[in-house]
């Protein structure tokens, strides 16, 4: 179910309403302006782009794609500017790599109030929302120091995201040291490269297929020799997965790319790589919305359990943060409210477990609501390698746990396992658009308003009954209830 639906209950925010919008919206009969609608704008900008109607929709309503399909559409014209924050984040990949020039300066104007407050008022981000900070030296930077581990061993490539690579060194150290602790070569690329996710989310859809075929470009001979390619952040390695050859479907790089990559436990239950043994811990496991939706936790919650680890999944809902979405000014306590559907109560009644949260926005959430710090799965590894007995060292926010380096091969936390500063957080074919778009709508709008979708709307019939369109449904009209909410009528 729609994590803003959850929290708004208003059908317009229903995975069911926005699909019948959009269907709506070609037709041309009620919504007569076409991608320039108003309407369907409004009900898709609390759409967190989670992926999570793709596998929770019983006909597989991807609203994800399509609201990619229309902010394009939509600001394309002149007439028409993007908010602030589009551009801030989507093109977050330029930012960082500006900061990491000179990250002492960047952390000073980021975590100064006053810089800060002006910051976010240009980035048109939330004044509630801490800014991230970035890593004195990137991933990229610590590993082109270092001497080749393994040479000679089979060879894998560990995708540098922006995030794990600019702001979360210390998760792309321990994926790093993991894998080669399983005894295979990792091979980085260097330099600037990105796989587009924010730029997609944001709908500059040119820009993000431009850099899809960078990325292919630099890693063809890997590709074709069928290295596994493997994703630390979910989002990152979700691209590849899904967008990937909605963008480039007549790429045979990039089909051949979709099939060789893993997201890292996957890489790990794939290739049978024997994960370290650990005794008396226990670990809730909370999976990316994007991983859930392009391959699942099964593995990572199978990794666990071979490591000895006692493991709770927690499931349902979303963590809120979304990527960028909770970052956006006027979001901030909606994007509370979707972590208190599940994730944020769950961490809250087991204090004494670790929190494995692979997501960068996840780890963020966590972080910022003063629950605790999260671990990517590679960080327990690393400690599993480190420890045989990591059930004492539950890193929580106010509490001494595990150290979480700052610098690669070094922490600044002088061994309290308390870091300084905020943890950072960092379908159709879409090359076919508009007509493939039309053709999905066409069959799916339907179907959503016969089927009812019971992810939408079975949670509201204890205390609703809302009329749902039939068959012999001309069109569909948005009206106001006596309550206040929002309902599909005829």
């Amino acid at each position: 179910m729609c994590p803003s639906y959850q929290v708004t209950r208003e059908e317009k925010h229903s995975t069911r309403g926005r699909a019948r919008l959009l269907f709506e919206m070609l037709r041309g009969e009620v919504i007569t302006d076409g991608w320039q609608s108003a309407e369907v704008a409004d009900a898709l900008d609390l759409c967190l782009a989670c992926k999570g109607c793709t596998s929770d929709c019983p006909v597989d309503v991807d609203i994800p794609t399509y609201k990619a399909e229309f902010l394009y559409h939509h600001f394309r014209s002149l007439r028409r500017w993007r908010p602030r924050y589009a551009y801030a984040f989507g093109f977050i990949d330029q930012a960082a790599r500006l900061a990491s020039a000179m990250p002492e300066l960047a952390n000073f104007a980021t975590q100064t109030p006053v810089l800060s407050r002006i910051a976010k008022a240009i980035a048109g981000i939330d004044r509630r929302r801490p800014l991230p900070t970035f890593a004195p030296m990137t991933l990229q930077q610590w590993f082109a120091r270092r001497p080749v581990v393994n040479a000679g061993g089979r060879r894998v490539i560990l995708f540098p995201d922006t995030f794990n690579n600019r702001l979360h060194t210390d998760v792309g150290v321990a994926c790093v040291q993991a894998i080669e602790a399983a005894g295979w070569q990792v091979v980085m690329p260097m330099g600037h490269i990105c796989c587009g996710r924010p730029l997609y989310d944001y709908g500059f859809l040119d820009i993000a297929e431009r850099y899809l075929q960078r990325v292919i470009g630099r890693l063809r001979s890997e590709i074709r020799a069928g290295t596994p390619i493997v994703g630390m952040e979910p989002s990152c390695l979700a691209v590849f997965k899904d967008e990937l050859p909605k963008l480039l479907p007549n790429d045979d790089d990039a089909d051949r790319l979709v099939r060789n990559s893993y997201h890292f436990a996957q890489f790990f239950t794939q290739f049978d790589v024997e994960a370290p043994k650990v005794a008396g811990a226990r670990a809730l496991l909370w999976g990316h919305c994007h991983q859930r939706a392009t391959g699942g936790v099964d593995a990572d919650q199978q990794v666990l359990q071979q490591m000895g680890i006692g493991v709770q999944p927690v499931s349902g809902g979303c963590c809120g943060l979304a990527g960028s979405w909770g970052f956006e000014q006027g979001k901030y306590q909606l994007s509370l409210e979707c972590g208190e559907q599940a994730l944020l109560p769950a961490i809250r009644k087991n204090r004494d477990a670790l929190v494995v949260a692979n997501g960068f926005s996840c780890q963020t959430q966590i972080s910022d609501s003063g629950s605790a710090n999260a671990l990517h799965l590679g960080q327990v590894m690393a400690m599993a390698n480190a420890s045989a007995d990591i059930g004492s060292a539950v890193p929580r926010v106010g509490r001494a746990g595990l150290a979480h380096p700052r610098h690669p091969g070094g922490g600044s936390d002088g061994g309290t396992g308390r870091r300084r500063g905020r943890r950072c957080r960092p379908g159709a074919e879409i090359r076919d658009r508009p007509a493939s778009l039309l053709g999905r709508l066409r069959q799916t709008a339907p179907a959503i308003a016969d089927v009812a979708c019971a992810s939408c709307y079975l949670p509201l019939l204890s205390h609703r009954s809302p009329r749902l369109p039939g068959r012999d449904t001309r069109s569909a009209r948005l009206t106001a209830t006596s309550s206040g909410a929002q309902r599909l009528c005829r």
